[in-house]
């Protein structure tokens, strides 16, 4: 690998990241960091995709050890001077893949990045990855998209998610490799910026089963990180398995 090689999140994504305001609002971190909480007890966490620190930083924050494993530098870069960000560590890697010392109380992965995986194989390696990760008893909490696919037309590919004065967003679809890119335009300076992410979606039950692979058990599955019940109307959903 390519040590400065950042992937999709390179200098120029890395750099305007964290104005988001929706996803760095408080109101978005403090369910997420509550629920994270309640799981570490007094170990440590360990979060997959780290990039920036968003939830690691706040975590850190309550005297939480976290260690982040992410491909992008110029994502994980940012961490440094953010409140709590000296509990934390980092490791340039694969988080499919990559290993670090110790096990962990907690592994997270939230925010649809389990879908950055674009290989079925790499999602399962990844659930292994976790649980390799996990003292006996640990959790491993992904947050993620349900398929869209009940938006689409028979024949239809494309599905328009997002449309404001400043951001498009599209999903194209691929039902046939369970595949999908998901396409962004943003207004930046009054210039428009255009930026695609490859993805693989997956289904709960496709979780479930990686998770049973890796010998863990789902233990909870619900719409929001405010506990609402998951139904066949959930546009997301945030799960939980425990390593038996």
């Amino acid at each position: 690998m390519n040590e400065h090689n950042d992937g999709l999140f390179d200098e120029h994504i890395a750099s305007s990241y964290d104005d988001d305001d929706e996803v760095f609002n408080p109101t978005a971190i403090e369910p997420v960091v509550a629920v994270l909480e309640t799981l570490v007890e007094q170990g440590r966490a360990l979060e997959f995709g780290i990039g920036t620190g968003r939830i690691a930083a706040p975590l850190a924050s309550l005297g939480i050890h976290v260690h982040g494993i992410d491909l992008s530098e110029a994502m994980m870069s940012r961490i440094e001077g953010k409140p709590g960000s000296e509990l934390i560590s980092t490791t340039k890697g694969d988080f499919s893949s990559t290993r670090v010392e110790g096990n962990f109380s907690v592994v997270f992965l939230i925010f649809n990045t389990i879908m950055n995986l674009t290989a079925q194989e790499a999602q399962i390696a990844c659930f292994q990855n976790a649980a390799n990760h996990l003292q006996a008893g640990g959790h491993f909490v992904i947050e993620v998209m349900m398929p869209r696919l009940q938006w689409l037309s028979p024949g239809e590919r494309l599905m328009t998610w997002d449309h404001s004065d400043d951001h498009w967003g599209m999903d194209e679809y691929d039902i046939a490799t369970q595949s999908l890119v998901s396409h962004h335009m943003k207004v930046v300076d009054g210039k428009a910026e255009l930026f695609d992410t490859p993805c693989r979606y997956v289904w709960p039950a496709e979780l479930d089963l990686m998770a049973q692979l890796a010998g863990m058990q789902l233990v909870s599955r619900r719409e929001d990180w405010h506990g609402a019940v998951f139904t066949s109307e959930s546009a997301n959903h945030i799960s939980v398995w425990q390593k038996v």
